[in-house]
């Protein structure tokens, strides 16, 4: 699945999965691991089948602008609040999640709304597979405080002792159906 968007000026991007023809070179969000990940790191993973890289790059030029890794995942059932455990099988020691690994935007374009509409395709995305796999939530593990308020404002939950947040499969099928 390609998303496309068109934006002020008929500027158009797309949301699709990282491939040969993307330029990475000048991507630079400001955090080295972010940036090292994805040039050096994301098409290996890709290949191990180890996350899927999903990328917003400019159309004219396939420059990269931001990307996200989506990856199976795990949660032991320890790790979630009373107010969620009692509403999942004991039997569980582990509850199936998608995990959001990374998150990031080129310096050029931050605070422009980018992160959010990467943020929106990731949910969608997870929401969508979730119908055919199991994942209770879509988990994040912020990289520093800056990216935990910014989950923080579309109402990710925080697990207890740890920084991991996440936002429930449940929360997701109201916002999308």
């Amino acid at each position: 699945m390609i998303i496309m968007l068109i934006l002020q000026n008929n500027f158009r991007i797309m949301i699709e999965l990282l491939g040969k023809n993307h330029i990475l070179n000048h991507f630079d969000c400001g955090k080295e691991l972010l940036n090292s990940y994805l040039k050096n790191q994301a098409g290996q993973d890709i290949k191990r089948k180890l996350s899927a890289c999903f990328v917003l790059a400019e159309n004219k030029t396939n420059h990269v602008q931001g990307y996200y890794t989506l990856s199976n995942n795990s949660i032991p059932l320890s790790s979630f609040s009373e107010q969620f455990r009692k509403k999942l099988p004991t039997s569980y020691t582990s509850i199936p999640t998608t995990l959001l690994g990374r998150l990031a935007i080129d310096i050029r374009c931050q605070a422009t709304g980018l992160g959010k509409i990467l943020l929106i395709d990731a949910l969608k995305r997870s929401y969508e597979i979730s119908k055919e796999i199991g994942s209770f939530a879509v988990v994040v593990d912020p990289i520093d405080n800056e990216a935990e308020l910014f989950y923080e404002k579309y109402d990710f939950i925080k697990l207890p002792d740890s920084r991991k947040m996440f936002i429930a499969t449940k929360t997701l099928k109201e916002l999308f159906d």
